[in-house]
């Protein structure tokens, strides 16, 4: 394996009959959407890219990367640290038609004009797409006292059915 500086763009048909397995970083300042999202603690992003052709023929670009981020808890809107972890497995295709015909297995991606694939742009996604949907603290470090309360909810007396009146239609 290669450790090389990654280049922002590739040909994924040349890469994948060379076998081209690397290994390197991406720098989080030019990740604009993922800095709109979180506070990135570390400056760059390593990421490890394989590229393959499977036992259909299809070209097939597989990775993995991490990066720690700040996200809000929306439990107490205190800061906490969050390890992203991203695994991706893509076949690069030239249309939307073409997409539809991929193995279940695969996401898409589209190829540019040049028939390169832009590989920051497919690791951000990824990276926005790890990111939880409700960000939280794991229960034991939350400062909010919202989620621990417990208790019985208060009983109600003497408050009468409204379906009762059916029953006597009935």
């Amino acid at each position: 394996m290669q450790n090389l500086k990654l280049p922002i763009t590739i040909d994924p048909y040349k890469s994948a009959q060379r076998r081209l397995e690397c290994q390197g970083l991406f720098a989080i300042s030019e990740m604009n959407r993922l800095l709109a999202v979180s506070e990135i603690n570390s400056e760059q992003i390593e990421v490890k890219f394989n590229f393959d052709v499977d036992e259909l023929g299809l070209v097939v670009i597989s990775g993995k990367g991490s990066a720690t981020v700040n996200l809000t808890c929306q439990r107490c809107t205190d800061a906490f640290e969050y390890l992203l972890e991203i695994d991706f497995s893509f076949s690069p295709v030239k249309n939307a038609e073409a997409a539809e015909d991929l193995p279940s297995y695969y996401d898409a991606i589209e190829l540019d004009e040049n028939g390169e694939v832009n590989l920051r742009e497919l690791v951000e996604d990824e990276l926005i797409l790890a990111i939880p949907l409700i960000p939280r603290h794991d229960f034991k470090d939350c400062q909010s006292p919202a989620d621990s309360v417990w208790g019985k909810l208060p009983e109600e007396h003497d408050k009468p059915n409204p379906f009762d009146v059916l029953k006597k239609l009935k």
